[in-house]
């Protein structure tokens, strides 16, 4: 038996009263909009997606109250215009709060283009407060900052750590490190390698003393 995917673009999805109402309020912010499953994802210009997350969450038409995610992608060599998005999962969840019924129990995707020679995007936290350590992770590991966010620094890597683990041009391979009690966790391999932009004596690749 074979599954058949159902992929959407531009004229199937364009109807969805979210991408009406952005084009209305931002006329050249979205640059694509197609359907996947049913899930209609938003590319759009990443200097807009302040006012568009303000859109989506308070129009009462929209209501997307709930931010449930944001990730970074990095399609290294893939697009020709830029090479990370920013993908934000936006649900619009239904509840009911002094009689009044909120919430269309429906999901939206904005994604956000950002190129590899300027990897800044505004930060949603001033909408979505949620979004601020889901941002301080994607900077921790795609190198993309988010700018006007309250608190950006790294979150599962260490402050002096060279590099973003999660680009796709980042070294394949592994190191031991240090956990706290002076333990060491796991590695790739029993030889290590040295990250980019550092030397096996660098910041993050220095084993002299190294205990086993």
């Amino acid at each position: 038996m074979t599954t058949e995917i159902l992929e959407t673009t531009n004229s199937d999805a364009a109807e969805r009263i979210e991408v009406t109402k952005i084009r209305a309020a931002f006329p050249d912010a979205i640059l694509d909009v197609n359907t996947f499953r049913g899930d209609t994802r938003i590319l759009v210009r990443r200097e807009q997606i302040v006012g568009i997350c303000a859109l989506l969450k308070q129009d009462l038409d929209l209501n997307y109250n709930y931010f449930v995610e944001c990730l970074g992608v990095d399609y290294l060599d893939t697009k020709p215009d830029h090479r990370f998005e920013v993908v934000y999962n936006l649900y619009s969840l239904p509840y009911t709060l002094n009689g009044v019924r909120h919430g269309k129990n429906t999901r939206i995707f904005i994604k956000a283009a950002v190129p590899e020679d300027d990897p800044v995007v505004p930060s949603v936290v001033s909408i979505y407060p949620g979004a601020s350590f889901p941002e301080r992770e994607i900077f921790d590991m795609f190198g993309i900052r988010f700018a006007g966010h309250p608190d950006l620094r790294r979150i599962l890597m260490s402050e002096d750590w060279i590099g973003h683990p999660q680009r796709k041009d980042y070294p394949l391979g592994g190191e031991k490190v240090r956990f706290p009690g002076n333990k060491y966790g796991p590695s790739v391999g029993d030889v290590p390698i040295a990250h980019a932009g550092e030397s096996y004596f660098g910041k993050t690749g220095d084993f002299q003393g190294e205990k086993s």
